[in-house]
């Protein structure tokens, strides 16, 4: 039970930084208009939230099985396949949270205008000066949202992870396929430990956004 618990915890903090550097860029760009391109990739990142977790891991598993053309390519460094390994995990984990990631940050950005911008232009700051002193700080509040959202949504991952990385005790056993296999072994005991522990992470990751949400808006006023 407490190698289930490490590997799912190892693969949320792996999982929130990642996504949420490569979010960054996606909701930006998401964020600075409309058009044809820009509703199909958002439609494209928001796929996950709708599409069955089974059918984004079985395609998530071919991509990453011994014969598929990406490892063609990385076969050459010694990387037969990607399947059933904790790295396989971590992929599937930011396609699958890739909308909880975008999203937040996305309605961040386009909340704050482009006031501050245009301010920090005339000011003379560069691009990189802009982000860090005057994007990121305006923004923040969609960025702690995404973190949170991230983490706790890859801890409850069961369909993709159950597809691409099977059940291997200590490698690819997460949190929720532990479950499953107590209830399939009538280890109800277990079962009933690991489901309320995860209905209380639950609780108190969605009472801390609340509260973030409400301090941040009397912050702001």
């Amino acid at each position: 039970m407490w190698e289930a618990v490490r590997v799912t915890l190892a693969l949320a903090a792996v999982t929130t930084p990642l996504l949420l550097v490569l979010a960054t860029p996606l909701a930006w760009w998401l964020s600075q208009g409309s058009g044809p391109v820009r509703d199909c990739v958002g439609a494209l990142t928001a796929l996950p939230i709708v599409l069955p977790p089974t059918v984004l891991g079985f395609y998530l598993l071919i991509a990453m099985g011994p014969h598929s053309p990406l490892m063609f390519i990385l076969r050459p460094f010694g990387i037969e396949t990607l399947a059933f390994s904790f790295t396989g995990l971590v992929i599937g984990s930011l396609f699958y949270s890739l909308p909880f990631a975008v999203q937040p940050i996305r309605n961040a950005f386009e909340a704050m205008g482009k006031q501050p911008l245009e301010m920090a232009k005339l000011l003379g700051a560069s691009r990189l000066q802009t982000f860090f002193r005057v994007i990121l700080p305006q923004s923040q509040r969609g960025f702690i949202t995404a973190a949170i959202l991230v983490f706790a949504h890859t801890i409850g991952e069961f369909g993709v992870v159950l597809m691409i990385g099977g059940s291997i005790p200590g490698k690819t056993e997460v949190l929720s396929i532990r479950i499953y296999q107590a209830v399939e072994q009538l280890n109800w005991n277990e079962a009933h430990i690991l489901s309320v522990g995860l209905m209380a992470f639950a609780f108190l990751i969605l009472w801390s956004l609340l509260i973030i949400d409400r301090r941040t808006r009397t912050t702001e006023s």
